[in-house]
């Protein structure tokens, strides 16, 4: 394998040319490759940008941040005085590694990724709607036997359907209705449906009205 020189100008060159299309110089995270490859090179120029936008990248980076970098190393050693390819060689240089390191880094990250979304979906609480009722529900007269009316009422059961409290409220004339109270699941009970079994119950009801209907 082929050594350059990062403190001469064709090292310099090459490590412009890598970071025109790369953040770090292995993976998509700062590691101690990055701080090896700083060590080596002097303060970069104007006319280098990538290398320069790098490097003042890492510098930014506190002592505390870089200790705790991944230990990852570039593929090169130094060769200070000694001699170089021509540029025409540089594709014989394996100075940061392979695209499959590269590749195995992006894998990692996007299954963490993938992970992380099943588990924070798998925990997510599911809201299940539901509304609050009240139904007014009246009988023929005044001779209706109301207790057996309400023992009616209760008699329907449907999935996602909860009886709550119930009373009975004068209409006039000594006539009362029951008012009685249900907690439904909306994507289970049909409220129209409820209504009409309850109307089904003619000996004793004349009537079904919702007297309050409130989301929960």
């Amino acid at each position: 394998m082929a050594s350059i020189d990062l403190k001469s100008p064709q090292g310099v060159e090459y490590l412009e040319n890598y970071l025109s299309s790369k953040s770090y110089i292995v993976g998509f995270e700062p590691s101690k490759a990055d701080l090896d490859t700083f060590a080596l090179i002097q303060t970069p120029q104007a006319k280098t940008p990538n290398v320069l936008r790098w490097y003042n990248h890492i510098k930014s980076f506190s002592d505390k941040d870089k200790v705790q970098f991944p230990n990852k190393k570039a593929d090169f050693s130094s060769t200070e005085g000694s001699s170089s390819k021509p540029a025409d060689d540089d594709d014989d240089i394996d100075l940061f590694g392979s695209d499959d390191e590269e590749d195995e880094e992006a894998e990692r990250i996007r299954q963490e990724r993938l992970k992380a979304y099943s588990e924070k979906k798998a925990t997510k609480k599911v809201v299940i709607a539901k509304s609050s009722i009240v139904l007014d529900v009246k009988p023929w007269d005044d001779e209706t036997d109301m207790k057996k009316l309400e023992e009616c009422v209760r008699t329907i059961q449907m999935d996602g359907l909860v009886w709550g409290a119930s009373k009975l409220v004068e209409i006039a004339f000594g006539i009362k209705k029951l008012q009685i109270m249900c907690v439904v699941e909306d994507d289970k009970v049909s409220v129209d449906a409820l209504v009409e079994l309850i109307q089904e119950f003619e000996d004793f009801v004349q009537s079904v009205d919702i007297a309050a209907f409130n989301k929960i």
